[in-house]
């Protein structure tokens, strides 16, 4: 019998401690389902390695949880949430697959050149780039948004895109995948993440044109544009009231769990995706995108 996607997750009223960012998995509540009981791998990505930023928690998480069980080698690179990485690697270490760590700011460029050697060093391969890593804050003004905090926005959520592509493309063959998080917010931005709904815009449009750029190296490029997730991104950016009622107003009337974000991931990373490139693939609980 198919399950009612209205209420197969919780549903809000959602009430959670509200966090310092950029929050943990650990004081959530409910606590995210990125699939550790549910999701089934079958081995279409054996082989293949991968680097996934943001891979801590939320939908990095989940990705690297279903790679991993899809048969690839997962590097998780993350800020400082250590309690919450560990966890993701052991999920991938009991899937049979190899999990490194590598803490650091996306942001910065060394960083990121860092993390893409450091996947070559342990893996031999770069298969899979996914640029998940993001940062957001609530406002109601634009007077409230500083320049350093726009600057910091843009750095972490678009530039690092262009520094690890950069580096990748030095090692990927042909084959290779590289996958952005975008959001609903680059078709229908939300004015209270100005910054935060911009550089998911810039991500849209930088896979389509990166996408052209690479695809005569037989390398492709799209980006997943997911809807309200709940994860720990919300309770430590968004006010009490936004978080009890997070999800609400999408069509099937909750927010998604991490795990109903994996599959555009894992298809778009395997080689049955072989003529989809350059595209921007909505996860939204069916609010439209335009």
């Amino acid at each position: 019998m198919p399950s009612d996607p209205r209420t197969a997750h919780p549903q809000p009223p959602l009430q959670t401690p509200h966090q310092p960012m950029p929050g943990t998995e650990q004081a959530m509540t409910p606590k995210p389902d990125h699939g550790e009981e549910s999701y089934k791998g079958s081995g279409r990505l054996a082989g293949k390695a991968a680097l996934i930023t943001g891979g801590d928690s939320g939908i990095g998480r989940a990705v690297a949880l279903a790679f991993a069980r899809e048969g690839a080698d997962v590097l998780i690179s993350y800020l400082d949430e250590h309690d919450d990485a560990k966890e993701s690697a052991e999920w991938v270490s009991k899937a049979g697959r190899k999990a490194v760590l590598v803490p650091g700011d996306v942001s910065q460029e060394d960083h990121c050149n860092t993390l893409v050697n450091r996947a070559m060093q342990e893996f031999g391969r770069l298969d899979i780039l996914v640029n998940n890593a993001a940062f957001q804050a609530t406002h109601e003004s634009i007077q409230e948004i500083s320049a350093e905090e726009w600057d910091h926005t843009f750095r972490t959520n678009i530039y690092a895109h262009f520094y690890l592509a950069k580096a990748a493309l030095r090692h990927m063959k042909p084959g290779a995948s590289i996958i952005g998080t975008s959001s609903v917010n680059a078709k229908t931005p939300s004015p209270s993440l100005l910054a935060y709904a911009t550089t998911k815009g810039a991500i849209a449009n930088f896979t389509a044109g990166l996408a052209q750029l690479v695809g005569k190296q037989g390398i492709r490029v799209n980006c997943v544009g997911p809807g309200p997730v709940w994860t720990p991104l919300i309770p430590s950016t968004m006010p009490p009231e936004a978080v009890e009622s997070f999800g609400k107003n999408v069509p099937l009337g909750r927010p998604a769990q991490p795990v109903e974000l994996v599959a555009p991931y894992v298809m778009l990373a395997s080689d049955e995706a072989s003529y989809i490139s350059g595209a921007y693939i909505p996860v939204t609980g069916g609010r439209p995108t335009l």
